[in-house]
């Protein structure tokens, strides 16, 4: 009888995040195993056991719950290793799987400009490199659409004594312009800003807007109110850890790459429901293509929203946003089509119709327009590896 793969897995349960890479293991192995897991259910906080005694074929780990005297370790048995990355920088030698900054950077950034802010922040901790490279994303499309970022910086989560951060978060954030959009590293962050600005006595959104990044659905759901957050897929990036060790325990020697798991798209909620301009009718009219995106519209349509006849809209839109009227409903549409293929089995022809699209051939053109991929391969590149395209 043929040996079952052991995996061991250092992976935390209590974070969204966490329990996305599991699943997207577990789902590896359900069609490629049988393996058989060591798994322990844990926080941020949990330590990693000693490797020596587990018997281990494969080991997919928390950069911080693996030591380098276990990867040394690993290495010199022939133990394949992937290192999902947090704490630390990728390591040499070995699978590293690591969020995609520069998409979550900038799919911040182009939230809080659409929704019309002029003023723009950023919080994150130090010494995190992920953390450091999304604020850094962030301000460069910032940036390059000629608005300047300021930045708070806390210390890493373990090191953090919230009664004293709380007290400077709340200065800091006095001290910005308004209404200001904030951008959080992660969704921890993003709900210690609301909380500060509770504490501020300022108004999320119409003074902060606040986006997280990670969309832990249960955490900003909590927020009062709900938060913005970038999606992130957490679960394909679990899937192809566990793709990478099954190739490596069966002798495949590919070169190793960093599995970068990507951003799949803005998730908006009532912390960034705002527009952020001082023009009444021009927030009526991007009021009128949010709450119509599931719907067909026209630039007429819209106008007619705003009390402003097509051709002044038009061209104080343009002035404002930087984009066309038809540019931005096509963006907001796309978008509702692009969380549907993300989060949902539903099959594309039903997401047409749900959609008010006449049918499939002119969805899928409508689509590739804004997004540049078919509704197939976005699926496919960004959905669960598990969803049947169709």
């Amino acid at each position: 009888m043929a040996r079952i793969p052991r995996i061991i897995l250092l992976m935390e349960s209590s974070r969204a995040s966490g329990r996305a890479l599991l699943k997207g293991v577990a789902d590896y192995a359900r069609y490629h195993g049988p393996w058989s897991f060591f798994w322990q259910p844990g926080g941020m906080e949990m330590t990693g056991p000693r490797l020596r005694s587990l018997d281990a074929d494969g080991i997919i780990a928390r950069d911080f719950l693996i030591t380098p005297d276990q990867l040394r370790a690993a290495r010199a048995a022939g133990i394949p290793v992937a290192v999902v990355g947090h704490r630390r920088r990728e390591i040499s030698g070995f699978i590293n799987v690591v969020s995609d900054s520069r998409q979550i950077g900038h799919l911040a950034a182009e939230h809080l400009l659409q929704c019309g802010f002029k003023y723009f922040a950023t919080c994150s901790y130090r010494r995190m490199p992920w953390a450091e490279q999304r604020r850094k994303f962030f301000s460069e499309r910032v940036r390059s659409a000629g608005f300047s970022v300021g930045a708070y910086l806390t210390p890493p989560p373990d090191q953090i004594h919230w009664s004293k951060e709380r007290k400077a978060l709340v200065e800091w954030l006095i001290s910005l312009p308004k209404p200001v959009g904030v951008m959080a590293s992660n969704d921890d962050l993003g709900i210690q800003i609301m909380e500060a600005c509770k504490l501020a006595a300022l108004a999320v959104p119409e003074a902060v807007g606040v986006i997280g990044a990670d969309n832990d659905e249960l955490a900003c759901g909590l927020a009062d109110p709900a938060m913005s957050s970038v999606a992130i897929n957490f679960e394909r990036g679990g899937y192809q850890a566990a793709q990478a060790i099954d190739r490596r325990m069966r002798g495949k020697r590919a070169k190793l790459r960093s599995i970068l798991v990507p951003a799949s798209h803005m998730v908006a909620r009532r912390s960034t429901d705002v527009v952020a301009v001082a023009d009444a009718a021009l927030a009526r009219a991007m009021g009128f293509i949010r709450n119509r995106a599931r719907g067909p519209m026209t630039v007429t349509e819209v106008a007619q929203a705003a009390g402003l006849s097509r051709r002044a809209l038009e061209r104080r839109f343009r002035r404002e946003f930087k984009a066309s009227i038809q540019g931005e409903i096509r963006r907001a549409r796309t978008d509702q089509i692009a969380r549907l293929l993300v989060e949902t089995h539903l099959p594309i022809n039903e997401i047409a119709a749900a959609l008010k699209f006449p049918d499939g051939l002119h969805f899928s053109r409508y689509f590739r327009a804004g997004k540049n991929l078919s509704p197939l391969q976005y699926r496919r590149q960004f959905g669960s590896p598990t969803i049947t395209a169709r």
